[in-house]
């Protein structure tokens, strides 16, 4: 599969706009296509050079990859309409809880690749997660990864971990809008300006994550770097492990993982 190739987003909503838009920017791509009920909402990304206004079918069978940014409810129904048009070409699945193999049985003849990315891709930072399924080739990954590529970070991963993807990177974005929503209602609470508050809390969050990533160090040698005996910063620490915040953020990654199995197994038995 090459770059240059001709692709389609069918489901271009929030996620799939985006794609739309990273491909469009990267300008490797000759052709990029996009699918929506209401075709009207698409004119932003028409504006920007995608191809708007195609039915499903006409864009899969013009397409080299397809993109699958439907509702996993939806899934089933749209390969199922598309099944003739995508014989033999790769199909890149961003629907959560829907595996491979119920995918493969919906339409035998072509290779689909399933992935996880989150809502970071709308400034081209997500954090994404493939799986490969059968018969997908090198070249196909090479093509897949440089698709991947434009959204941000990617890595290949073994499919029986894709629940676990999903409740930790796929609904991180989520945990952590609520932390700094509450660090920006703590700046407010001490006294801070509420645009300086957010502002300040969100880098902080940034440079943090640059951080761990950057300089490889151990989380705990990171933290010692700000907490100093009888500071400020220890009595910060001490409330939270007072209110246990990291079995809390544990339990949540724990409770998404588990109802995106419950969700698969659902979706398993009605395919």
């Amino acid at each position: 599969m090459r770059v240059g190739m001709k692709v389609a987003i069918i489901g271009a909503g929030t996620i799939g706009g985006a794609i739309a838009r990273c491909l469009v920017e990267s300008g490797q791509y000759e052709t990029v296509m996009a699918t929506r009920r209401n075709a009207r909402k698409l004119s932003d990304l028409e504006k920007l050079g995608v191809v708007v206004d195609l039915d499903n079918r006409q864009a899969a069978e013009s397409a080299d990859l397809v993109v699958l940014a439907v509702k996993p409810s939806n899934v089933l129904e749209v390969v199922g309409e598309i099944r003739n048009k995508i014989q033999s070409k790769v199909v890149l699945s961003l629907a959560a809880a829907i595996s491979l193999k119920v995918l493969e049985r919906a339409a035998p003849q072509t290779r689909f690749v399933r992935a996880m990315p989150n809502i970071a891709v709308l400034v081209r930072s997500s954090f994404t997660a493939y799986s490969p399924g059968s018969g997908v080739t090198s070249e196909d990954k090479r093509g897949v990864e440089e698709v991947l590529r434009t959204m941000g970070v990617f890595a290949e991963v073994e499919e029986k971990h894709m629940d676990a993807v999903t409740g930790l990177s796929g609904s991180l974005p989520a945990y952590l809008f609520t932390i700094v929503e509450a660090l920006m209602y703590a700046g407010i609470k001490v006294g801070l300006p509420r645009d300086f508050s957010l502002k300040s809390a969100a880098q902080t969050v940034l440079g943090s994550a640059k951080l761990i990533l950057e300089t490889e160090k151990h989380f705990a040698e990171l933290k010692d770097m700000v907490v100093t005996p009888g500071g400020v910063t220890i009595e910060g620490i001490y409330e939270l492990e007072d209110k246990r915040i990291r079995t809390a953020i544990m339990r949540a990654v724990e409770a998404a993982t588990h109802k995106s199995k419950k969700i698969a197994e659902f979706l398993g038995q009605e395919s």
